[in-house]
Order: structure tokens, then C-alpha cells, then sequence
């Protein structure tokens, strides 16, 4: 199944990169796109009724990963057509709409909440209720979709799992459409921005950044980096090989800064998740 699957999933991924290519206008690229999912989705669904699986980890993982990768996106396109096809005229109309579609994922979001948790935190103690074909149980967060879909094809928790992997993608998609169409002024030169943290911190980013060679693959020495960012956010470094080496012989929290940027990142994310 798992060679199956795969090769499946990258020949869809194909055809949906040619279309975005090829397709001016986006409604109708969509529509193209649906429609391919929907096929692809047919092929999985015959070759698992025929096939079937060798074992209930494949089962599990088949419904956990593997066709909620491909239900997600047919639930992202979908929405995504729904918006683009019923998004109404003039700036604030358009403001309260997507607005109201973030508040529609918002609400997804609290009322399953424990299953998002659940899914998250890559728990697996339940997988064999969630995701093996007739093991539900009525207990465990069931949605009325569950008992009108084709359960030969489907557990009951499939589908949302697709969800949650959907919405993620439909909130970047609303939040990139509101910044675009109402915070972003490309007629306005971009703001210089002033390092307000510590020489120190700024330090630590820097050999860490360059550590990692993400400035033109590693192809750069560490004054070059040192300087771009100087330049670029006004602030004379001084001798940053000293600081640098300050730093080494810290006996602890030699990567403090990294550390308070890891843990503030982690605990916005979890309010994110959260509101």
C-alpha cells in the first residue's frame, strides 16, 4: 500500500503543480484541481477495497497520514472555491467576509479541541478506535458525517484529521488575502527596522545563522554576514569575535537568546492554537 499510495500522491501533486502553471484563471484552476483529487481519491478507494491492508499498523497508518494528506486537500480547494466564488464587492464587504470564514475555523478549532490535542501531540492510544475501519466508538468526538459516509473507505476520525490539516492551510490563505488586499501598501518604501535586543543576542543569531549556511549556501565568511547586518539594522557590532568567544566560555546558557527564541515561539503557537 505504502508504494501505491506514494506514487499516487506524487503523480497528484504533479498535476496540480502544471495546473497552477498552465491555468490563468484561478476559479477554473481550482475546478481542475477538484476534480483530480477526486479521481485520485477513486483510485486509493479501489485499491483498497481490493487489496485491502497486510496488518492494522497499515490500516492506521493509512487513515491517520496517508489519505487525510489527500482529503485535506480536497477540503482546502473546495473551500477556497467556495470563498473566491461567493466573496462579495468593496473593500470592507470583503473585510466582514473573510473575517467571518476565520471565525468558521475558529469555531471548528473549540469544539474539537481534545481531538486537536490528541492528534498533535502524536498520541496513538486510541488509533485503533480513530482509525481502523467499524472500531468506532460513540464516545470519542464523533461527527454526524461519520455514520452517512462510506465506511469501507472510512474511520471516524479520517476525515478530521483532513480537517485540521485543511484549516491550518485555509487560515494562511484568508490571513494572506486580508493582509494583502488591506495592510499592504506596496506604494509605501519598506520601514528600516532598528535592532532593539542586545549586541549579544544579535551575536548569537548571527553565528548561529551562518552556522547553519543559510546565506548563500555557506558560501560567505562570518564578517561578510556580521556586516550585512549592521547595514541592515544600523548597529556597529564592535569586536563580535570577542563577544563570540564570551559566549563559548560561558559555563551555562551559552545559547541563551536561541533558547528565549525557541520557548517564546513554542508558547505563541500554543496560544494560537488555543484561541
Amino acid at each position: 500500500m505504502d508504494n501505491f499510495y506514494n506514487e499516487t500522491y506524487l503523480k497528484l501533486e504533479t498535476a496540480i503543480q502544471e495546473l497552477e502553471i498552465e491555468t490563468d484563471c484561478s476559479v477554473q484552476r481550482i475546478e481542475a484541481v477538484i476534480h483530480l483529487i477526486v479521481e485520485n481519491l477513486s483510485e486509493l478507494k479501489e485499491r483498497v477495497l481490493k487489496r485491502g491492508f497486510k496488518n492494522t499498523d497499515e490500516e492506521i497508518r493509512f487513515f491517520k497520514y496517508q489519505k487525510p494528506a489527500i482529503v485535506a486537500k480536497l477540503i482546502y480547494y473546495n473551500a477556497i472555491y467556495k470563498i473566491e466564488t461567493k466573496k462579495p464587492y468593496g473593500a470592507k464587504p470583503i473585510r466582514k467576509y473573510l473575517n467571518k470564514e476565520l471565525k468558521k475555523l475558529k469555531r471548528f478549532f473549540d469544539n474539537n479541541l481534545d481531538f486537536y490535542k490528541y492528534y498533535r501531540s502524536n498520541n496513538s492510544f486510541l488509533d485503533e478506535s480513530f482509525f481502523v475501519r467499524g472500531n468506532h466508538d460513540i464516545k470519542l468526538w464523533l461527527d454526524t458525517y461519520y455514520f452517512q459516509s462510506d465506511q469501507s473507505f472510512s474511520t471516524s476520525h479520517d476525515y478530521k484529521v483532513a480537517k485540521i490539516i485543511a484549516n491550518d492551510l485555509i487560515q494562511v490563505y484568508i490571513e494572506d488575502q486580508l493582509y494583502n488586499k488591506f495592510q499592504k501598501d506596496k506604494s509605501k518604501a519598506p520601514k528600516n527596522l532598528k535592532w532593539t535586543g542586545s549586541k549579544v543576542a544579535l551575536i548569537e543569531l548571527i553565528y548561529a545563522l551562518h552556522y547553519q549556511n543559510v546565506f548563500d549556501n555557506g558560501n560567505n565568511d562570518i564578517r561578510e554576514v556580521a556586516q550585512y547586518f549592521e547595514s541592515a539594522f544600523g548597529i556597529d557590532l564592535g569586536n563580535f569575535y570577542q563577544t563570540y568567544l564570551e559566549l563559548r566560555n560561558r559555563k551555562m546558557n551559552r545559547t541563551k537568546f536561541l533558547d528565549t527564541l525557541r520557548e517564546e515561539l513554542i508558547r505563541r503557537m500554543d496560544e494560537r492554537d488555543e484561541k
